[in-house]
């Protein structure tokens, strides 16, 4: 066992008994945490029943190693105003301190990965307010800090967040396989460029993965390309007592022995233990001068626990690595912490280890070692030497234990309001208008702040990767200015060189340009989509990209909304009307990411006018606890907008009639996005032949999905009356036959419409693009891939012959 356990030798024990009492407790507390965090898995595995016969899992090796990193930072270091995202599987540990913080319920802890309980990985939605990032998906948590100390730098330099409330740091607990994610170096890059400060990465480095052990010497690559980004670099190797064994005469030669030792030998000697570790030291170093004087008077136990004093699991060296570089200032930061995967438990050093579990019997044992008597498994401070006052009142003098502000860690922040007279693109007669072009009009407006526009404008901030220009974003950019935290000059403006973008760059501007990359796109907007909760400002973030490229940043798009992160996402141009370009820029699967993303509202407008009703509502619901972010996939190709008055609340549901059907007609076209044209043209000739087929235009196939399927849900949960409110798809289908046939069209997958024959087992044929696309023009792509006027009305006689 390991010196977190009970059974510590003789000098250990008497090391420990010379440190200050501060120290003591805070050690007392690291090994609690040791135990709940095992127990808590073991509880979950082996004691309560299990109805399916799988593997519950919890990850208790990864857990250990983390152990002495988390204590020191949550029971010395931290400050209330500091953020933090935790690596994912130390989820246990991380409610096991909250628990002794009295943050979270004893019951709650015995529900670990169970249905309605504690997350497998710490989730903002499911375990509560203590949570800051979610960290399931690999990776993202860590570069999510990074973003998160440019938009609190945002918030301050804005005037917006709370005076009373001082800017925090942003820490990551790191597990070190999380360093293979590509995602994290495209985000240290766009913190170089940035400048970001007040940035931890506290990087645990148990050279294990779930598959093997870590690489030799990788920690150079590490650290050198940390320095490389202009960060701080603290490699913490070794503790005290392997400190001061290297002072000794022959400790140079240890020292060396140890930095030459392979990792996968140094994991196995840790698992075998004390003997293994004197039998290799003795054959390579039993002739060297002094380094049987330091080795012969120690036990096995004693000599295992000497070769595992690691600076990951010494916590003075841990709390004065973390306090000097506290008083060192605000640079960005990278700990890299050695420890050993497992340090504390019987499969320490193992390379299998990582989903490994204790045994009942090994957990009898270690409950043995650990003190704690049968039925007191959860009491807080069980099996501690020191008194639960002295305990407790550590606890409540910690810093992390104070009070943020009133309602807690997770702040509130008052609605933005959002002017009923939104602005509406006005269109000459003959002119012709994309919904590209229709949005950055309605920003670029906005951006004037005027009237009842001002504070929306004060609040919007837009992100792009590269594409600024290109989705529009540019006269709102000229209006609002790029933010940077120190004042640049735009070199062309001051050389009165001709240019579109008038783009200086200081703390006031509103913009947040990024390279291309489009992970960092969707980690910003989710760092900049929880501003109101993080730092008590409302922001109104509104990020822009090609629509296909949605795809290269799916992960941290999805990631994002997992954690409830309010944004507006505009894709733009999309599908395969972006003709000219060719198949790697058209893109097809979007519709169906947007019918499937939960906490992620998605609308394709096909006119201006659509737009307006929907950017209105979108900015008010990104705000209401009940809503959501929002996704408009746009398009460049220029249409004739129609002069009407439409019932915004049929755009916003998804849907409304162009052309409404007569009763018990036989057949509709429904059209979504920018093939409106030859869904019209097409409906003009079915007419001659219909004359009272419908004509429907579809705002969002996922609003009108979602709702059809809630009301079914409904239906089925317990509506013994048999009457429910009609879904709007229901309602807008309801004028048709009941066998009457539906021809849907739009620029991306045709199963994005498909659905709509269940609703009332109507026959539907759904036209769309199912391939990638290649260069062109509109008439030959549309042609080609069945979106033109024949292939409708082709698609309508089909129908109609059944």
């Amino acid at each position: 066992m390991n010196v977190l356990t009970s059974g510590v030798s003789n000098v250990v024990q008497a090391e420990r008994e010379s440190e200050p009492e501060r120290l003591r407790l805070l050690r007392a507390l690291e090994r609690k945490l040791l135990w709940l965090s095992a127990w808590m898995i073991h509880h979950a595995n082996h004691v309560r029943p299990n109805r399916d016969g799988l593997k519950v899992g919890g990850h208790q090796a990864s857990c250990a190693s983390v152990i002495s990193i988390m204590a020191a930072l949550y029971f010395e270091i931290l400050k209330p105003e500091d953020r933090l995202a935790v690596k994912p599987h130390a989820g246990p540990v991380f409610h096991a301190v909250n628990w002794l913080f009295g943050r979270q319920s004893r019951e709650k802890l015995e529900t670990l990965r169970q249905f309605g309980g504690i997350q497998p990985y710490p989730s903002r939605v499911k375990d509560g307010a203590e949570v800051d990032f979610s960290t399931g998906s690999v990776g993202l948590g860590v570069a999510l800090t990074s973003f998160g100390s440019l938009v609190q730098d945002y918030v301050r330099l804005h005037g917006l967040g709370r005076e009373a409330i001082p800017a925090g740091r942003h820490i990551a607990i790191v597990g070190d396989a999380e360093l293979d994610e590509g995602n994290i170096y495209e985000a240290l890059l766009e913190g170089w460029k940035h400048d970001i400060r007040n940035v931890w990465w506290v990087v645990d480095y148990n050279r294990q993965s779930l598959d093997s052990v870590v690489q030799d010497r990788l920690f150079g690559r590490i650290e050198g390309l940390f320095r490389d980004m202009g960060w701080n670099v603290v490699t913490l190797k070794y503790g005290r007592r392997l400190q001061a064994a290297f002072a000794r005469e022959g400790g140079e030669e240890l020292r060396r022995w140890i930095d030459d030792c392979p990792n996968s030998l140094y994991s196995a000697l840790t698992f075998q233990g004390g003997a293994a570790w004197r039998a290799a030291l003795l054959t390579d170093l039993g002739r060297v001068e002094g380094i049987r004087a330091i080795i012969d008077p120690l036990s096995d136990e004693e000599l295992g626990a000497l070769m595992t004093n690691l600076g990951g699991h010494d916590v003075a060296t841990l709390l004065e690595a973390f306090r000097a570089q506290d008083a060192a200032g605000d640079q960005p930061t990278c700990f890299i912490a050695y420890t050993i995967k497992g340090m504390g438990l019987p499969f320490a050093g193992h390379k299998d280890n990582h989903s490994g579990l204790m045994s009942k019997e090994q957990m009898a044992i270690f409950k043995q070692e650990m003190g704690i008597r049968d039925g007191h498994e959860w009491d807080r401070f069980e099996g501690l030497d020191s008194p639960e006052a002295a305990l407790q009142g550590f606890l409540d003098s910690v810093p992390f234990a104070r009070t943020l502000a009133p309602e807690g860690r997770r702040l509130n922040a008052p609605m933005v309001p959002v002017p009923a007279g939104f602005p509406q693109p006005r269109v000459p007669a003959g002119r012709k208008l994309s919904t590209q072009a229709a949005f950055g009009e309605v920003l670029a407006e906005l951006g004037r702040g005027q009237g009842e526009a001002a504070a929306i404008a004060r609040r919007i901030v837009t992100t792009s990767p590269d594409v600024a220009v290109s989705t529009n974003l540019g006269p709102w950019v000229n209006r609002r200015g790029v933010f940077d935290r120190h004042l640049k000059n735009d070199v062309f403006r001051d050389a009165k060189l001709a240019s579109a973008q008038r783009w200086g760059m200081s703390p006031e501007g509103q913009h947040i340009e990024l390279g291309i990359a489009e992970q960092n796109l969707f980690l910003l907007l989710s760092a900049l989509g929880l501003a109101h909760d993080l730092y008590g400002a409302r922001l109104l973030p509104v990020g822009t990209v090609y629509d296909p490229f949605v795809n290269r940043g799916l992960d941290a798009l999805i990631y994002a909304c997992y954690q409830d992160a309010r944004f507006m996402l505009v894709s733009t141009p999309s599908g395969l009307t972006l003709a000219p370009e060719g198949g790697q820029h058209q893109s097809v699967n979007t519709p169906l990411i947007g019918i499937a993303q939960d906490r992620l509202a998605s609308f394709e407008p096909a006119f201006a006018d659509e737009l307006s009703i929907l950017m209105r509502w979108g900015f008010e619901h990104m705000q209401k606890p009940e809503g959501s972010a929002v996704w408009l996939r746009l398009s460049t190709r220029g249409l004739e907008q129609p002069e009407r008055r439409l019932d915004p609340a049929a755009v916003i549901a998804g849907g409304h009639w162009l052309v409404p059907p007569a009763p018990g007609a036989r057949i509709a076209i429904a059209y979504q996005g920018p093939v409106a044209p030859e869904a019209m043209a097409a409906f003009e000739e079915l007419r001659a032949e219909e004359p009272g087929a419908g004509l429907l235009a579809i705002t969002s196939a996922d609003r009108l999905h979602a709702e059809w399927l809630a009301a079914r849900r409904k239906a089925r949960q317990g509506d013994r009356q048999g009457f429910r409110a009609p879904s709007h798809i229901e309602t807008l289908l309801a004028p048709l036959a009941p066998g009457a046939a539906l021809v849907t069209v739009l620029d991306g997958h045709p199963a994005a419409h498909a659905w709509l024959g269940a609703v009332r087992g109507q026959r539907v044929v759904p036209l769309g693009v199912d391939h990638f696309g290649q260069a062109g023009d509109i008439p030959d792509l549309y042609r080609e891939y069945g979106l033109d006027v024949d292939a409708i009305l082709d698609a309508c006689a089909q129908a109609l012959l059944g």
